[in-house]
Order: C-alpha cells, then sequence, then structure tokens
C-alpha cells in the first residue's frame, strides 16, 4: 500500500472526524473539576503512571465510540452500493479494506499518545518519576482502541444494516459501565475483559504483568476477529472469524487474576525507599527528598526524648484504608505526602505535622469525620506543642484544627501545668494509644 491511498484513506474515511472527538471528549473529561483524577498524588499528570492509568480509564467513554465509528465506517460499501461491483473485481478483499483499517488505526493511535503526552508532559515538569511500568499499560490501551475499532469495522461490513453501529455502541457502552463498576459481583477475570481500567487509589500501584498479558491476548484476538470479518464474503467465514476473540477469551480467563489485589501490585521500583541519613522517600518522590531532610531531622531530634523513640523518617508508599488510618510503626514516622498536599508545609510548619501524635500517624484519614476524630485531632496538636513549646493547627487540616481546637487549648494548659517527666509520660501514653487505636488519646493526656 502506497502513502498515497493511506493519505486518502485518511481524508475520506471517519478517522479524522472520530479522533478529534475522542481527543475533545478525552481532555474535556479529564479538567472536569472535583473528579478523583484531578485530585491529590493520584492527579493524572502528577505522575507518568498516574496519566496511563487514567488515559486507560477513559477506555469506558472512548471504546464504545472508537467501536461504533468503525462499525460506521464498515458500512461505506454497503452505502454507496458498490457491494456487488467491488466484489467482481480480481483485487483481494484485504487490499481492499487494508487502507481503511490502517488510516482508522493510525489516527487512533495518534489521538491515544496525544492524550499521553499532554499529561506525562506536565508530569515531568512537575518532576514526576521516569519510569517504565506504565508502559506496557499504555500498549495495551492504544491495542484495546485499534481492536475495538476493527471489531467495528469488521461489524460494519459483514453486518451493514443501518441500526448496527449505535446498537453496538450503546451496547458496548452499557458492558463497559458494568464490568467498570467496583463491587459489581462480577468475576474478577470477567471484569478484566474490558480494556479500561477501575479508578486508580495509589499512584504506586500498577497493572500487574498477568493483568496485562491476558487483556493484550483477548484484545489481539479481538482485532484478529475484526479483519476476518472486514474480509468475509459468505455466513460460514463470518461465523469462523469469531473463533480467534473466542479462543483470546478462552486464554484470557486462564492468564487473567481472580482477585483485585493481584490485579493492581505495588511497583517495587517506584516504591523502593531513598535514603539520606534516616530520612527516606520511595524513589517516585526522591525529587521531594531535599526539602524533607531538615524538617524530618528536627522532627527525630525532638522526638528523641521520648523512651521509645522512632529513629526514621519513611514515606508510606501502601493504600490507605478507604475510612481508617494507615499503618503505624513504632520505630519509624510514616509520611504521606497526600495529607498536607494542599497547605504544602516547609520548615517548622513541616517538622510540626511530623511530631503530632509523638511521631505516630492519625488513626483516620481525610473521609473520615465526627467528634472522635475531632478529639483525636485535638490530641495531635497537644503532642505537637509539647514539642515544639506552641500551640498551633497542623498544616493541610485548617478546618479539622479549628473544629478541635477548643479541646485542644484545654487540654494543652493542663498539660503545661504538670512537671516534666509528667508531662513526657503522658505524651507517651497518647503514643502508645496511637500505635494501636485502641483509647482515646486526649484521654491520656488530661487523665
Amino acid at each position: 500500500m502506497t502513502r498515497r491511498i493511506l493519505g486518502i484513506e485518511v481524508r475520506r474515511s471517519v478517522a479524522p472526524w472520530v479522533s478529534g472527538l475522542l481527543l475533545l471528549i478525552a481532555l474535556g473529561m479529564l479538567h472536569l473539576s472535583g473528579a478523583p483524577w484531578t485530585k491529590g498524588p493520584i492527579a493524572w499528570t502528577e505522575q507518568l503512571a498516574a496519566t496511563s492509568h487514567w488515559t486507560r480509564f477513559m477506555l469506558v467513554f472512548l471504546w464504545p465510540l472508537a467501536i461504533g465509528a468503525g462499525a460506521l465506517q464498515g458500512r461505506r460499501d454497503h452505502r454507496s452500493g458498490m457491494t456487488e461491483l467491488l466484489s467482481s473485481t480480481p483485487r483481494p478483499a484485504l487490499h481492499r479494506v487494508a487502507g481503511t483499517g490502517l488510516a482508522l488505526a493510525l489516527l487512533l493511535v495518534l489521538t491515544y499518545l496525544a492524550l499521553l503526552v499532554f499529561g506525562g508532559v506536565q508530569a515531568l515538569a512537575h518532576s514526576g518519576y521516569l519510569g517504565l511500568a506504565w508502559l506496557p499499560n499504555a500498549l495495551v490501551g492504544v491495542l484495546g482502541l485499534v481492536a475495538g475499532a476493527w471489531f467495528g469495522l469488521g461489524i460494519g461490513r459483514a453486518f451493514p444494516a443501518r441500526l448496527v453501529p449505535p446498537l453496538l455502541s450503546l451496547a458496548s457502552l452499557v458492558a463497559m459501565i458494568a464490568l467498570s463498576i467496583e463491587g459489581n459481583g462480577i468475576p474478577n477475570q470477567v471484569a478484566l475483559l474490558s480494556p479500561a481500567l477501575q479508578s486508580m487509589k495509589n499512584v504506586f500501584l500498577t497493572v500487574s504483568t498477568a493483568a496485562t498479558a491476558g487483556q493484550a491476548v483477548w484484545l489481539a484476538g479481538l482485532a484478529v476477529t475484526g479483519v476476518l470479518l472486514m474480509t468475509a464474503s459468505t455466513l460460514r467465514t463470518r461465523l469462523v472469524a469469531f473463533l480467534p476473540m473466542a479462543l483470546g477469551v478462552a486464554l484470557a480467563l486462564a492468564v487473567l487474576p481472580s482477585t483485585a489485589a493481584d490485579t493492581y501490585v505495588v511497583d517495587p521500583v517506584a516504591a523502593e525507599q531513598v535514603c539520606r541519613g534516616a530520612v527516606c522517600t520511595s524513589r517516585m518522590h526522591e525529587a521531594r527528598l531535599a526539602d524533607l531532610k531538615g524538617p524530618a531531622d528536627e522532627a527525630l531530634r525532638m522526638l528523641s526524648k521520648l523512651p521509645d523513640a522512632p529513629t526514621a523518617v519513611r514515606e508510606f508508599t501502601g493504600e490507605v484504608p478507604i475510612f481508617g488510618g494507615r499503618p503505624r510503626a513504632a520505630d519509624a514516622v510514616t509520611v504521606d505526602f497526600d495529607e498536607w498536599r494542599p497547605a504544602k508545609p516547609t520548615g517548622a510548619e513541616l517538622t510540626r505535622f511530623l511530631v503530632a501524635g509523638a511521631g505516630v500517624a492519625p488513626c483516620y484519614n481525610l473521609n473520615t469525620a465526627g467528634p472522635v476524630v475531632d478529639r483525636e485531632h485535638a490530641a495531635r496538636m497537644v503532642t505537637a506543642a509539647y514539642f515544639t513549646g506552641e500551640l498551633k493547627p497542623l498544616a493541610g487540616s485548617k478546618v479539622l484544627s479549628a473544629a478541635a481546637m477548643p479541646d485542644a487549648e484545654k487540654a494543652w494548659a493542663t498539660l503545661r501545668a504538670l512537671p516534666e517527666p509528667e508531662q513526657l509520660a503522658r505524651v507517651e501514653a497518647a503514643r502508645h494509644i496511637g500505635l494501636t487505636c485502641e483509647g482515646e488519646q486526649l484521654e491520656a493526656l488530661t487523665r
């Protein structure tokens, strides 16, 4: 096939229109205010891993459109009334459809790459981590988009009824939404047949090798089925064309993980701890280590008066429960950059945040609220005040600190009136409660 023929097919097909539409829809949704892909460390422009993941997530909406556009393009010969004329020529059927299929695939690939570049450039500009775990994820997304379009193209040529494109697109959208809903009761292997990914929970998570391989196998089978349908001329050959897709599904179901925990796994390279002395961050956030080093060393110096003082500051790279605090450790102060992201504290303000709770992570997270949370936050402000000598709100929690301040002021006045050994004992008691999340830290400070 010459470049001239491919250029003609690009201009006369629906490829430019559908590619532009997909790009506008994806960018519009990715910039929706308040959407999960616009906030925190999992924002789609923060890290290449997030860019790749959220672009795959957008296939929930883009894939049905690509399939429908392919089916619409597949009806071209039937609409023009040239089916019998073209079939009577000696030119092989594959040659007749190759230009259209390649033109559609080329522009869809460029659309997907444009989304990756748009988000990826911003991620790198934000000192994003340049790893390679995102690449297989992106390649499967490209394969999925092309396979869907080719399948639609084949269906449109084999079954050129006028209602086929909209019905095929609608059925695909319904299936994608159903498979993408978490806790839908559908087996995990079946849900993974969707080329789209579920919402991102943790920037350190990546799609496992088994999940990537299984999805690639069945999508490749779908693409082959699309090509065979494009060239099929009899009912028998059309039915045979579905065999690669069926084989791909069978192989994929045998390979795909059965649980979500085996589907999304921690990227060990991105989560690897990079340390300067006793202060460590993940490799993904290594650029933040220089700003963390000074305040973290000062926090460890302040905490050293505790009988069982932590000896290191480490970034937490696991997944935080929806309604609970992250795991706590007695030997280290754990850091979650998402906790103070809105405030971006530095210097003494960051040190205050690190010594809050006597160096122990809270038993709540950003999704929990109520009187119990207010009282624990008050205790965290008081313990921070014990080490810094001044009661102040904690960074990144202005609203929570305001609600907890009355209790904190009373507890701080009570604690300051005690002898130093008794103050230390009560702070240590509050720390032990924080490590187990059994009991009330504010009560330990004011008993």
